[in-house]
């Protein structure tokens, strides 16, 4: 069933896929301005004979129809363009600083969820009382609190203050600490980015957990379940908590997209080599290369997180396996 499933989503996708990639080129095409002027601007290039040769080579002569169709294309194949800016493709380029994004964004969405999950279940057991009204209190601070003000106050206290993790950056620059001490390194530099970003979607969690564990305590089974004896702790664990989850679930794999643009602001803060980065330098040198293999990587992940979603779904959730088929 899961094979089937997975199978048809990826079906369903491929026209979304294709939609996007045509909706983020007609959107890059309105916007005014190319990366020849700003080449003019800066005088990299003042020659017109060279200016046509490189309009020309990068297929800017030719209708949008048919640079539309080529980039699909090209696309269809991976190709996903040239950055005049790197001097790579652009495919080459999201593959250096992507895995560094991955590392932020799995280790956000791990904090956000093991803290949400983990106060929601406390608020809601402790409802009505002080525990409750701390998780909520702490839930509104780290949702309101803007994610770059956030970062900069845990660079203040914790790096400059107290000088327990660094200020930026991944790695110590010139060391060399071998395999372990390079992972513990990269561990080490990850703390506050990682919470940074994880803390702002963990406050949302703890809500809609909260308020999820509070609907599911009033179903009959919950009511079964103390009636045949057993613990409050085994009703929440075994009972309640399977069922709680599920908008939890829902929630992250539609804030994909949103953790990934999320997760750009938190690596200039803390000068993560990320693709948060290039994206902004695409944008500012109009490297619309760059910005469209970027644009389609989120929408990508987007597809791909929905996809798992509904397979969780079949698993935490066995009634829900013949709606989503």
């Amino acid at each position: 069933m899961v094979a089937r499933l997975l199978l048809r989503r990826l079906l369903q996708a491929v026209p979304l896929v294709l939609g996007v990639v045509v909706l983020n080129f007609v959107l890059i095409q309105l916007v005014p301005g190319s990366f020849l002027d700003v080449m003019t601007a800066e005088q990299q290039v003042t020659d017109p004979a060279l200016i046509e040769r490189l309009r020309v080579t990068y297929g800017m002569d030719k209708p949008v129809w048919q640079q539309l169709l080529h980039y699909i294309g090209a696309v269809a194949h991976l190709d996903l363009g040239y950055s005049y800016r790197h001097n790579l493709p652009v495919f080459d380029v999201i593959a250096a600083h992507l895995p560094a994004t991955l590392i932020l964004m799995l280790s956000s969405i791990a904090i956000a969820v093991l803290v949400g999950v983990t106060a929601g279940i406390v608020a809601a057991v402790k409802v009505n009382t002080w525990w409750d009204t701390l998780v909520s209190v702490a839930a509104v601070v780290c949702f309101a609190a803007p994610s770059f003000w956030f970062g900069i106050m845990l660079i203040v206290l914790f790096s400059v203050r107290l000088g327990w993790f660094p200020v930026g950056g991944m790695t110590t620059i010139g060391a060399d600490l071998g395999p372990l001490g390079t992972a513990l390194d990269i561990l080490r530099h990850l703390v506050l980015p990682a919470v940074t970003l994880g803390l702002f979607y963990a406050a949302t969690y703890a809500r809609v957990m909260r308020a999820s564990m509070l609907e599911v305590h009033r179903n009959d089974f919950v009511r079964t379940a103390y009636a045949k004896g057993l613990t409050r702790a085994r009703v929440i664990v075994g009972h309640m908590v399977g069922n709680a989850i599920l908008p939890v679930v829902t929630l992250l794999g539609l804030q994909i997209g949103a953790l990934l643009g999320g997760s750009i602001v938190v690596e200039a803060v803390f000068s993560w080599p990320g693709i948060g980065g290039v994206l902004f330098d695409g944008v500012m040198s109009r490297n619309y290369p760059v910005v469209l293999g970027m644009l389609l990587l989120c929408s990508v992940f987007v597809v791909v997180a929905n996809v798992v979603v509904d397979i969780l779904y079949t698993r935490l959730d066995p009634r829900m396996a013949k709606e989503i088929r």
